[in-house]
């Protein structure tokens, strides 16, 4: 794993624009833009490097589906903030009865210098973003860039196979929507739904898309409808499912909740389980399950314990783009924090030229299918980072 430093292409952004990417720059506090497709840099891997990580993630994927039935064997639903016992009843019916549902992809973000083992930092199989990035964009700067080279990407492919493999499992006679929040303002969350209703398109799906904002509730027929008062079978939605389930239409959403056998009246993807895998927690979970695992950090629940002579990282059980994490130096006082969180072992993000790095490694179904990489200025991936892509030399 090596960082090189390159000059970006003539009218880069407008090529990245073109090609999904609406968001290529950041405006931060100063009111300054700046870059966050960065193709001043790049990664190069070797193959024997892409493989072993390949690895790694399917190994981490079994790990965490082994988690998640040991969350819902042992009832371990108030370790990740689950309490109330209709969201945890829908978790578990999820969950048994997940051949039955469609489920899609998830993103792995791992610690990896090229020196030693990846390790996991966390999971977010409900909502990663970052994909229109890693799928495409990178993709065509490679072809431009290094022609003939190879990438680890079959983003696009896998997630047209998926769409495929699972269109059995949807409900007959009307579109899959596609849903995102217009509270959104970047519009990351837009064009990652739109790409991925392009590829279910690419399968064969009948689509339609319709803001999370714009859903409506029928209460002659008790079902949900779209802007046109059309009954909302199924829909991908990039919405986490903590707020769908404690926002004001909760309610509806359990009543109605289709997790297979024709039970309900709308069937979401991600599946509830999901919820199970985007959750800190998990990584207590994990370490509780494969304690001294080579890919896990150590990670807990009640507190730092003896992470206070290694340092350690809180992170609240949800969260996004880093926000509520603090560090905490070796010898810290292990300060209790007034929310749940997951108390992980301190592993400095590797520093390439000043440079943080976090690999974000994607799963389609159950298989590894490509990598994004994020830089940040410092220890925390937040939403400064910038998105550099890579290649296999």
């Amino acid at each position: 794993m090596e960082r090189r430093t390159t000059t970006p292409r003539p009218g880069w952004q407008q090529t990245v624009e073109e090609q999904g990417l609406i968001y290529p720059l950041t405006r931060y506090p100063d009111g300054s833009l700046r870059p966050y497709w960065d193709e001043s840099a790049y990664y190069v891997f070797s193959l024997p490097e892409i493989e072993a990580l390949e690895e790694v993630v399917e190994e981490l994927h079994r790990m965490c589906l082994a988690a998640a039935e040991h969350i819902v064997t042992e009832d371990r639903f108030a370790d990740l903030g689950i309490t109330d016992p209709r969201v945890a009843r829908a978790v578990a019916d999820a969950w048994h009865r997940r051949a039955e549902l469609p489920s899609l992809y998830g993103r792995f973000d791992l610690h990896y210098d090229g020196t030693g083992p990846a390790r996991l930092l966390e999971y977010n199989a409900d909502t990663p973003t970052s994909l229109v990035e890693a799928a495409s964009p990178q993709w065509f700067w490679m072809e431009e860039r290094f022609p003939g080279a190879d990438q680890w990407n079959s983003l696009h492919e896998r997630l047209i196979d998926a769409w495929k493999n699972q269109a059995a499992l949807l409900p007959p006679g009307s579109p899959l929507y596609f849903a995102y929040s217009s509270a959104d303002e970047l519009g990351e969350d837009m064009m990652t739904v739109a790409y991925l209703k392009e590829t279910a398109e690419q399968a064969g799906l009948a689509t339609d898309w319709i803001a999370m904002e714009e859903i409506g509730w029928d209460r002659l027929s008790g079902r949900f409808v779209d802007n046109r008062l059309r009954f909302i079978r199924s829909i991908f939605k990039l919405y986490p499912w903590e707020w769908l389930t404690t926002d004001r239409f909760a309610g509806h959403v359990l009543d109605t909740l289709d997790n297979g056998g024709g039970t309900g009246s709308t069937l979401w993807i991600e599946p509830a389980w999901k919820m199970l895998l985007s959750n800190k927690a998990l990584l207590a979970i994990l370490w509780d399950l494969y304690p001294d695992h080579p890919n896990l950090l150590p990670a807990y629940l009640d507190g730092p314990r003896d992470l206070t002579a290694t340092g350690w990282v809180a992170k609240p059980l949800l969260g996004r783009e880093g926000a509520g994490v603090t560090i905490h130096e070796p010898g810290t006082d292990p300060t209790p924090r007034d929310e749940p969180c997951c108390y992980q072992q301190l592993a400095p993000l590797p520093d390439f030229d000043g440079n943080r790095v976090v690999l974000g490694a994607w799963v389609v179904e159950n298989e590894s299918a490509g990598l994004g990489i994020r830089e940040s200025s410092g220890l925390i991936t937040d939403e400064y980072a910038r998105f550099l892509p890579h290649v296999i030399l």
